[in-house]
């Protein structure tokens, strides 16, 4: 019982996450370029301030939907691929 309750929250994260279209396209665009940095992903999204991806980056990562690595001033995101197949597939297709 307590992982199933563990289970949901974490769906809830997840697609709570997932709920703003902006979002979406970060994970989708992380999908098809594997690792990006902050700068290229708001260069290929282009209507996104720095200051509104960092904070979608940062729900993205909490959910536990995008993995980041730090290399010197840089954070470079990735799916989660474990993550992304257990509550969101249609990311990965």
């Amino acid at each position: 019982m307590l992982e199933e309750n563990a289970n949901v929250r974490q769906a809830i994260k997840v697609y709570k996450a997932l709920g703003e279209p902006t979002r979406i396209k970060i994970a989708l665009l992380l999908t098809e370029e594997t690792t990006l940095c902050c700068s290229d992903i708001e260069s290929k999204l282009e209507s996104v301030a720095s200051s509104t991806l960092s904070h979608h980056l940062k729900q993205l990562t909490d959910c536990g939907l995008l993995n980041h690595r730090k290399e010197g001033t840089y954070i470079y995101y990735s799916v989660n691929r474990e993550m992304a197949q257990k509550y969101a597939p249609y990311l990965l297709e």
